[in-house]
């Protein structure tokens, strides 16, 4: 009896699923792929749940991690002011028709219309698409520099922005168990390389937090403790406003960052670093911020590149590609309002990216009309921690605590779901009236945590 039971329930299922799949020969959905789940990925498949009909499209996202990582702040986790899940908003609970798959795209068959995803396990598979959506983003842009693929940290995650905290109280650590004056400067000493967005606020923030912390370090005193900001640029930010480069310069310099312009790095070494002036700096930390570079996946499609960013009409499609789609960081998009440059590799462009593709993309199904991307500036905010930030909302260039304040407010706008918004607000509330917890959370040993490593380039192998 058991067994015809099974038998008719086998049989059950195999004839739903044969007329299922008539059906679906009849009228199959059009599958569209996203890859990435940053700000631009997010966006798009964000506006097709809300523009397409339940029925129209099977929606599908590619992307090696579950959550959408509001960047900016990563300084602030290496501080210790925001916990890390604070950043992390969930993709399941933004999108409710997508289906996810956890997985890196390493290659594009235009031809067969197929995506090939090496999943979690190291085992890769391929997927069909009609549409496919490029947004996955930038890694850090390295250069061959003696030591620095074993030696230098990064800062474009989550994991490297926890284990740069556990490294820096490490070396704390190390310095204050030391009866050696040498050691001690070379353990309290910190290379920051890049004076762009990222470095500038590290520096700054980090000096901060380690002149904090030496409350639990009795034989260390803040005359120790020394972090460099290096940049070959002639000037701090040199990717935005003067004023913004020359505020953010002051309140390094009166925090005690030594700023060294038109200086980079030669070699790194486990307890050195050489500077391109030939000075040789006594250090064990070396944090490289100096750029990022498109995702390889970019230049393996066969399409024109620029810098390494797919090059893509003002409609966000890609020439001679028909259904490929890019957007975000790893896309040079024509930005309308500036005479067709491709728009900067910045959140704010991302964030509206990501709405006017998903409506490109939804047009190109049937459903409304195709626009070309037009951007116009907000200004740009740059926190360098405790009341101290420099900003200039649509052209007003502001500084100290009211640029603090503003900095703050549109970090919170800009997370996009609420309860994120909640908890790095109720953090911020915590860190203003509690003291500092210096503890180390060894989620990353140090065998594993150089930028290769964690930001698993090897991958893509070689161009």
């Amino acid at each position: 009896m058991r067994n015809s039971i099974t038998v008719a329930r086998l049989v059950r299922h195999v004839e739903a699923r044969r007329l299922r799949g008539q059906d679906d020969a009849g009228r199959r959905r059009p599958r569209v792929v996203v890859v990435g789940s940053g700000y631009a990925g997010l966006g798009v498949l964000r506006h097709l749940e809300a523009r397409l009909p339940a029925g129209a499209a099977e929606l599908v996202l590619v992307s090696p991690t579950d959550h959408l990582l509001y960047t900016s702040l990563l300084p602030q986790v290496a501080t210790g002011d925001i916990e890390p899940r604070h950043l992390a908003v969930s993709v399941r609970g933004a999108l409710r028709r997508t289906v996810p798959h956890l997985g890196h795209a390493t290659a594009v068959d235009a031809t067969r219309r197929e995506i090939t995803v090496v999943g979690m396990t190291g085992e890769p598979s391929t997927l069909a698409w009609d549409r496919l959506v490029l947004a996955p983003g930038a890694l850090t842009r390295t250069f061959d520099i003696p030591g620095l693929a074993e030696h230098g940290l990064g800062m474009k995650n989550l994991a490297e922005a926890v284990y740069l905290r556990d490294h820096v109280l490490r070396q704390l650590e190390y310095a204050d168990a030391s009866d050696s004056d040498a050691e001690r400067r070379a353990r309290c000493t910190f290379v920051v390389v890049g004076a762009g967005y990222t470095g500038t606020e590290l520096a700054a923030q980090m000096r901060r937090f380690t002149v904090e912390a030496l409350g639990q370090f009795p034989r260390l005193d803040a005359a120790q403790i020394r972090w460099l900001l290096l940049d070959l640029a002639p000037r701090v930010l040199p990717e935005l406003d003067e004023r913004l480069g020359a505020g953010a310069a002051k309140v390094l310099r009166e925090r005690g960052v030594e700023v060294r312009l038109e200086t980079s790095v030669t070699e790194v070494r486990a307890d050195a670093v050489t500077l391109t002036d030939g000075a040789v700096i006594p250090s064990h930390t070396l944090v490289w911020c100096a750029g990022v570079t498109p995702n390889p996946l970019m230049s393996r499609l066969g399409a024109e590149t620029v810098k390494g960013r797919l090059v893509v009409d003002e409609n966000f499609q890609v020439p001679g590609l028909d259904g490929v789609f890019a957007l975000g960081d790893a896309a040079a998009v024509p930005d309308a309002t500036k005479g067709g440059a491709p728009a900067g590799q910045t959140a704010q462009h991302a964030v509206r990216q990501g709405g006017a593709a998903g409506r490109n993309v939804a047009a190109s199904l049937g459903y409304g009309r195709m626009r070309p991307y037009r951007h116009r500036d907000l200004g740009f905010v740059v926190d360098l921690g405790g009341a101290d930030a420099v900003a200039n909302p649509l052209g007003l260039p502001l500084s100290g605590p009211l640029a603090a304040a503003v900095t703050r407010g549109y970090h919170l706008l800009a997370l996009s779901a609420a309860a994120n918004r909640a908890y790095v607000g109720a953090d911020w509330l915590l860190g203003a009236v509690a003291r500092p917890r210096v503890v180390q959370l060894g989620f990353l040993p140090p065998p594993n945590a150089t930028i290769a490593q964690v930001e698993q380039t090897e991958l893509y192998g070689a161009p």
